[in-house]
């Protein structure tokens, strides 16, 4: 039974459950409902689904993930970025309005579900190691500029069409003119309402004696009160009348858990698009889930995060939703009133479920300028203009992949664009890795430490030349490794022994054991002998399972300074009494 029980994380906080926790969590999930009741009729109008549907999506899903997630406060459902991309994805397969498309977002939101399971199952939790985070911040951030103008149409009363800027820009730009200005209204007063909210209203409350934390918590719910104020607004100004969009009808009760078992066309064409959902909002699920709980000394399992996200999706699908994550606000939201345990999402679940059964009527006269409004408000925290600056000073492949992400999305939409940033980051830890640095050391005087010849004044010898390897050596750097080795040779006539200092090298593939074979064999019909110093354990274990300790030329040694000192002492004249080479001294590594 511990065999399987391991498996659902619930079970750990569930045998401690005290009255303080249920009081803490029960807290925590009202102001949760409140901030979620907004936020998903708005993310379900980004992903081009009919508003109750972004209510189912913050239902089942967050029983999921509280029975299956290793988060104690990460809070699941719909979001901007993945309300983006199911909106683009299903675009290509079916028109939004009709019931295909219902569908169609629903299978997305399995497959999805299963790609993540399947990704648990398999452990490959390790997946985010692969994703440079610059990379996916410039991702994201491009993602969020597109959102936003997607909702100016809505803001202003107007048509526009697109998924990229591109698109987007002239499509506003052409129906400009036609801005409706009671729609425009309300969307500016939502919009300066929301902005003030998030920027100063904490810090007004604060300064009239309210506490820090219970004056974030409520500018954080800001989102319900512009709901209810432009609610008020329409019913008693007639703004429907005048022709102010609002969300209409949504159909009161809970959703029919049933699934039809969708076309294998509809699978292969939803297939790459849910494999893309399913990465990044794993990515940001796991980065969210690892800074809450960090803050209170708890733990994620990174490989059971994705059966929880899969666990999420697949309810999602089962119930009608659209595919979800974590999201960032609402998880902080949930850990700063207080949560505690899963409890306190399955509350919340609760209160959404309340909320579709007794609240539609309300909602009926919610402008969707309000919606918009707050997808805008949301998004803007996505934009990270910090990341183009920052990578220019640090790194400047790390620039131009950012750029390069943020274009892509830009000019040819998110789907392309994350397919982009993952390839770009896998391409920059493969470029990265292949040249790795490669350091000429010597003997820093009166120690045993071995040091950078560029950085330090140190002891070398011209015939013995020392190269430490600051990477595991592997098909992508091998050869790499070796023209550096056979270059230094070529130039300096001298050399009689090349060390290897493996202190840096934590794995060798066959390709490199290969290329050292080879350059055994060179090395030795020029008279020159190869020896290896300080290899790790793991490392000497493979070399030990081959033929090639028995035909490397020169030995292996414990310690660089063991090999030093004593192949030095080995060479004729005055060779061996050594001599001092002035380096350019710089920082310390």
């Amino acid at each position: 039974m511990n065999t399987y029980l391991k498996f659902i994380p619930a079970t750990q906080w569930l045998r401690g459950y005290s009255r303080e926790s249920f009081i803490q969590d029960l807290i925590a999930a009202i102001i949760v409902t409140v901030l979620l009741i907004p936020q998903s009729l708005a993310y379900a109008l980004l992903a081009g689904v009919p508003p109750e549907v972004g209510l189912y999506a913050s239902i089942l899903p967050l029983v999921g993930y509280a029975l299956f997630g290793t988060s104690r406060t990460l809070s699941v459902g719909p979001v901007a970025v993945i309300s983006l991309m199911t909106a683009t994805s299903l675009g290509s397969v079916a028109a939004q309005g009709t019931a295909s498309y219902i569908t169609a977002a629903s299978v997305l939101a399995l497959l999805s579900g299963v790609f993540l399971l399947a990704m648990g199952l398999l452990r490959l939790g390790l997946i985010t190691n692969f994703l440079s985070h610059p990379v996916i911040s410039g991702f994201i951030s491009a993602s969020g500029v597109i959102i936003a103008l997607s909702q100016l149409r809505h803001v202003f009363g107007i048509s526009a069409e697109g998924d990229t800027l591109t698109e987007l820009l002239p499509s506003l730009v052409e129906s400009i003119g036609n801005t409706h200005l009671p729609t425009l209204a309300v969307g500016l007063f939502v919009l300066g309402f929301l902005y003030l909210a998030k920027t100063r209203v904490a810090e007004w409350l604060s300064r009239i004696g309210m506490n820090r934390h219970s004056a974030s918590l409520l500018a954080k719910t800001a989102p319900i009160f512009g709901v209810l104020i432009s609610i008020a607004a329409v019913y008693l100004l007639n703004l429907g009348d005048m022709g102010v969009a609002l969300t209409g009808a949504i159909p009161a009760g809970l959703p029919s858990l049933s699934f039809t078992v969708p076309s294998l066309e509809l699978v292969e064409s939803l297939a790459v698009p849910a494999l893309l959902i399913s990465i990044i909002g794993y990515v940001e699920s796991i980065s969210v889930g690892k800074t809450l709980a960090t803050k209170r000394r708890q733990k994620v399992d990174a490989n059971q995060e994705l059966l929880g996200l899969g666990a999420a999706n697949v309810a999602s699908a089962i119930s009608g939703g659209i595919p979800v994550t974590g999201g960032f606000s609402r998880s902080v939201v949930n850990f700063d009133a207080g949560a505690v345990t899963q409890a306190a999402s399955i509350m919340t679940a609760v209160g959404i479920a309340l909320a579709s059964l007794f609240l539609t009527p309300v909602l009926y006269y919610l402008p969707k300028a309000t919606l918009a409004a707050t997808i805008i408000i949301a998004v803007l925290s996505l934009v990270d203009t910090a990341i183009l600056r920052q990578t220019w000073r640090f790194s400047k492949s790390d620039f131009l992949a950012v750029l390069t992400t943020i274009v892509i999305t830009l000019l040819f939409g998110v789907e392309i664009g994350v397919a982009s940033g993952v390839g770009i980051s896998i391409a920059l830890h493969l470029y990265r890795t292949s040249k790795p640095h490669i350091a000429e050391v010597g003997l820093i005087e009166g120690t045993e430490h071995f040091r950078n010849v560029r950085r330090f004044h140190v002891e070398t010898v011209p015939e013995i030349l020392t190269l430490r390897p600051d990477e595991s050596l592997f098909f992508a750097n091998a050869g790499y490794l070796e023209d550096q080795i056979s270059e230094a040779v070529y130039e300096r006539d001298a050399i009689a022994h090349v060390i290897l200092l493996c202190s840096a090298v934590n794995e060798l593939d066959y390709s490199a054991l290969e290329m050292l074979e080879s350059l055994n064999h060179q090395l030795a019909d020029q008279g020159i002998k190869l020896h290896l110093s300080e290899v790790k354990g793991p490392v000497m274990d493979r070399l030990k399972s081959t033929g090639f300790l028995e035909h490397l030329s020169g030995r292996v040694f414990v310690s660089q300074y063991e090999a030093f000192e004593s192949l030095k002492g080995e060479l004729p004249g005055e060779a061996s009494s050594g001599n001092k080479k002035a380096a350019v001294i710089s920082h310390r590594r």
